[in-house]
């Protein structure tokens, strides 16, 4: 064989590998509104810069005619590119063959991946489209994810790492996703769950199609697996490229800067609007975030789920950072068990990797009642105690309006080590509301009073300002500044680059027991 026939073979069988299970089923992917593997990594990364890994592997199955059933590359593409201008490892599930589904050949492939990965300090990204373990490989295609598992858990708080369902994620599937830092789906595309609806229906006799029981917007809004619904591949692509430019590479570098022309000295004076000196007048903390962040902009992680935190990635002079900050327009901010859970997970990945959190508080308490108290509102908000308390990034904290009992000391309160508190000049810091405080302290003087009403609301009166005050903690030096609210993008700013050298450590430890 001469080098052209060589090189003639080479070419056939790239061609080969290309073509995944062949046109039909690629046209049948096109059908169904999904891109193709190929198609979302050559959209997921700079143009040119894709090199693949493991291109012509297939499947060592011999049972059930596998033999005669071999598509290199065994329905997964791997390899490494650049995404603006910065090394990732990606990996992407190609149903055109054999449906996606996971042989023990397909999880090497992902395995690889993770751990150049892992040695190298990129992050992975990983895009899942699959019909689950492959069934006729038995327990070896069980063994894969195990491997695949093992690694994730290892790459953990190392190496960002995503995930995008990207059509159907089934049984074992849905564990690596749910292992990694974020989970985009794909609406009306993609589904996850652990049983399918015929299964649901045999055993619990509950009639549910695959879109209720997993789809985009149940995970987003219901379960709080998925972060981020996305309409359709193209959009889900573009997020995770806007996500990624908020991250470091790995946990031992910091996130990128980018230049801003927005001036540090800005000043919102219409903040002094937005947050309404009535406790109980609901606003949109949205609109104090984006008023502070460079070019008013905020890249909410999260949205559709426990809507009384908010929590989401901006910029201040270029900074990246991590902004968690109490909703006063969805339950009066309360912090319950799902809002406990979603504001530690965020806590978490930002300390992982080197992120500065930026907090903005206006929390009236933890949520009351049996359904919280049995669900373990103890054990959950516990998290998001643990969380702050444990955190070594810079945490600068901003206290609105109010900030009652526990949810004061856990919204990173200098308590658990917050670097610097600021706070509003009508801010309220107290064990509890005035109302609420008079009338547990003073019941027995309110009722001896000549007008009992009268004077009830003197002793609220004088109450406030004794206690519900941002001087009175700032006597004891639990609050470092009283703000006015225009100048709190420049007050962060500055506490931010104080705090660019910081350095603190936890005592030496395998690990924690947070409270899960």
């Amino acid at each position: 064989m001469d080098s052209k026939e060589i090189l003639d073979k080479l070419e056939e069988k790239n061609r080969a590998a290309m073509e995944g299970g062949g046109p039909d089923r690629i046209q049948k992917q096109h059908d169904s509104g999904k891109l193709t593997a190929r198609e979302r990594i050559d959209k997921l990364l700079d143009d040119g810069t894709f090199v693949e890994f493991d291109r012509f592997k297939v499947h060592r199955c011999t049972d059930f005619g596998m033999e005669k059933k071999k598509i290199p590359g065994d329905g997964v593409v791997t390899g490494h590119g650049l995404m603006n201008g910065r090394q990732v490892f990606v990996f992407a599930q190609d149903f055109t063959a054999h449906g996606g589904s996971l042989s023990l050949a397909h999880a090497e492939k992902i395995c690889k991946v993770l751990q150049h990965a892992m040695r190298v300090g990129a992050p992975v990204i990983g895009l899942n489209d699959s019909g689950g373990a492959r069934i006729q490989e038995g327990v070896m295609s069980l063994a894969g994810y195990g491997d695949i598992f093992l690694l994730n858990v290892l790459a953990s708080g190392v190496i960002p790492q995503i995930s995008a369902i990207m059509g159907p994620s089934a049984g074992g599937a849905v564990y690596s996703p749910a292992l990694t830092d974020w989970v985009f789906m794909v609406e009306n595309t993609s589904y996850m769950f652990i049983t399918g609806p015929e299964v649901v229906k045999a055993v619990t006799r509950e009639d549910v199609t695959m879109e209720e029981l997993g789809g985009a917007m149940a995970h987003s809004a219901k379960s709080g697996v998925a972060h981020f619904p996305c309409p359709d591949d193209e959009t889900c692509i573009d997020k995770i490229r806007e996500l990624m430019s908020f991250l470091p590479q790995n946990n031992m570098e910091d996130p990128p800067r980018q230049s801003t022309d927005d001036d540090p000295m800005r000043r919102q004076e219409n903040i002094r609007d937005i947050v309404p000196s009535d406790p109980n007048k609901p606003y949109d903390m949205r609109n104090v975030i984006t008023a502070c962040l460079d070019d008013n902009y905020f890249f909410e992680v999260h949205e559709h789920w426990a809507p009384s935190i908010v929590v989401g990635f901006g910029r201040f002079d270029g900074m990246a950072v991590g902004v968690v900050a109490n909703q006063p327009a969805a339950m009066a901010g309360v912090l319950d068990i799902n809002a406990s859970n979603k504001g530690a997970r965020f806590v978490r990945f930002c300390d992982c990797f080197n992120i500065p959190l930026v907090i903005f508080e206006d929390v009236p308490g933890f949520m009351p009642g049996t359904h919280q108290e049995h669900g373990g509102i103890i054990k959950h908000g516990a998290k998001l105690i643990y969380a702050f308390a444990e955190s070594t990034v810079p945490r600068v904290t901003v206290i609105t309006r109010k900030a009652y009992g526990g949810a004061y000391i856990v919204m990173s309160s200098k308590h658990l080590r917050g670097d610097i508190i600021l706070a509003y000049p009508n801010a309220e810091i107290a064990v509890m509301g005035a109302d609420g405080a008079v009338n547990i302290i003073c019941r027995s003087q309110i009722k001896k009073a000549d007008d009992p009403e009268a004077e009830r609301q003197r002793l609220i009166e004088d109450y406030r300002e004794k206690f519900s005050n941002p001087y009175r903690a700032a006597e004891h030096g639990y609050i470092d500044e009283v703000i006015d609210p225009a100048d709190t993008r420049l007050k962060i700013i500055q506490a931010l680059r104080m705090l660019s050298n910081k350095r603190d450590s936890n005592p030496p430890k395998k690990h924690g027991n947070i409270p899960l």
